[in-house]
């Protein structure tokens, strides 16, 4: 074992802004600093922001618009003994966010890329941007064995390790407190923006109100920061104008507020189902598939590679994208048949052990160690 506590300095987006790296970083740094260990950050902008309200120290910015803090956020990660370097292409400044490249090519010190998006059907560019990335690093990670078999077969690993470890969860036992005869509770949460599918449900809703109670579904979650800059809010508008249409304007409600912790998993343990609609093929991660599955709830989602790797054994359904009937005859099992229902919980309730914060913070250190020996060893 490393004999004293080891630093960490993470690249990644950070509070105040609203985005699922940014909630990623903040649960595992959280982790790693219960362990004995010290986190810092170094902050990805768009542009010169409002401070962060970021828990973890700030120790740097990397802001797109400005090339001269590559070097900058490059000697704060170089002070750290780790550097961990959240990969996302929208993140980063340059086409396909290659500016991250520049930078990594100025670390000195152990670096691991945490890639949350591995695309089967990359575009060159795209293509040559991670595999430099692969290439500039000391290991790789990925949250699926999925993402892990397209990254073999897509993209030029060489010799640069890949470690499989999923993405964590606060894992919370369900108070098992609901109303009687309360309405049953479809939820969908999580940014919104175009591709999330929620169109999908919306039109299936329609096709459920012969159950009593009938049914409501909760579209919870902002619109995301960066479709708000480019489109404002005109995909709930068109989402509303779409219940409004259809007649299911009972069944259907938005929630635009922010939850805390807290708040949205009451939220989640509050639902009978999850839904997950997504129109990508090619989603390598689900940050919302994972806090559903730990949170033990039915999950009924369109065929993205996480989904079908974590609901295999049984925790959730499989429905074709774009296929209102499918969902229909999905959404009625879960919802009218308890034993469908409580036999996913159960299987949930199983997987979720293994996605706990702590457990996923415990595999990056022991990953983290294997490096720091192997760099000393090589020295």
């Amino acid at each position: 074992m490393i004999g004293r506590p080891v630093s960490y300095g993470i690249l990644s987006s950070a509070a105040p802004t609203v985005c699922g790296l940014a909630t990623f970083t903040a649960a595992l740094a959280k982790e790693l600093e219960r362990k004995g260990n010290v986190v810092s950050l170094v902050r990805v902008l768009d542009e010169a922001e409002e401070p962060s309200s970021s828990k973890i120290p700030i120790i740097a910015n990397l802001i797109g618009s400005d090339w001269r803090t590559v070097e900058t956020a490059a000697r704060a990660l170089n002070r750290c003994d780790v550097a961990i370097v959240q990969h996302e292409y929208g993140l980063y400044g340059g086409e396909d966010g290659d500016d991250v490249v520049r930078l990594l090519h100025l670390l000195a010190v152990p670096t691991i890329a945490v890639l949350h998006t591995v695309l089967s059907r990359p575009l060159p560019n795209q293509r040559d941007v991670l595999n430099e990335v692969i290439k500039s690093v000391d290991s790789v990670v990925v949250m699926t064995k999925s993402a892990e078999q397209t990254l073999r077969e897509v993209f030029e690993v060489g010799n640069t390790p890949i470690s499989v470890i999923p993405h964590g969860a606060t894992v919370v036992g369900s108070n098992g407190q609901r109303e009687r005869n309360a309405r049953p509770t479809i939820l969908t949460w999580g940014l919104l923006g175009p591709g999330k599918g929620i169109e999908w449900v919306i039109d299936t809703m329609a096709t459920l109100k012969d159950l009593v109670p009938t049914p409501l579904y909760i579209v919870a979650g902002r619109t995301h920061p960066k479709v708000l800059v480019r489109e404002g809010e005109s995909y709930r508008r068109k989402l509303m104008d779409q219940v409004v249409d259809i007649g299911v304007g009972d069944m259907v409600h938005f929630d635009n507020t922010y939850r805390d912790l807290l708040s949205l998993t009451s939220l989640i343990e509050n639902a009978d189902v999850v839904v997950l609609p997504y129109d990508s093929k090619d989603q390598a991660t689900s940050g919302v598939l994972v806090d559903a599955i730990a949170a033990g709830r039915p999950v009924i989602a369109t065929p993205f590679p996480h989904a079908i790797e974590l609901l295999c054994s049984g925790a959730g359904i499989i429905v074709d994208h774009e296929d209102p009937s499918s969902l229909a005859r999905a959404l009625r099992d879960v919802l009218t048949n308890s034993t469908v229902s409580e036999n996913m919980k159960r299987e949930a309730r199983r997987l979720s052990l293994g996605l706990s914060w702590e457990s996923v913070a415990v595999q990056y250190l022991e990953l983290n160690e294997f490096m720091l020996k192997r760099t000393d060893v090589s020295a």
